[in-house]
């Protein structure tokens, strides 16, 4: 049975990471994961007509700023915390 078992487990995970990349790809998402966190953020996309993937464009002016383009933008960031972070050293805990 756990023979059984391990061999369902070695085959399920390979195929689930990659379907997970997959729809992160196609939904223009980045992945950041540690131990503590797993970080999703959008990502332009690069068939956009506005921005074609830069992300956005610069405002004219004396002092030129980035404008972002609504592709990305408007979309949330997913975090997921796992483990608290430790507490540094010459901080009290509480």
């Amino acid at each position: 049975m756990r023979a059984r078992t391990a061999v369902l487990v070695a085959v399920a995970v390979p195929v689930a990471v990659a379907a997970a990349a997959a729809v992160l790809e196609a939904g223009r998402w980045e992945l950041y994961a540690d131990r503590h966190r797993i970080h999703l953020t959008p990502v332009a996309r690069r068939s956009c007509s506005d921005c074609r993937g830069a992300g956005g464009w610069w405002t004219g002016g004396a002092n030129p700023e980035m404008e972002a383009c609504g592709c990305w933008s408007n979309r949330r960031e997913l975090r997921i915390r796992l483990l608290p972070l430790p507490a540094t050293a010459d901080e009290p805990p509480f």
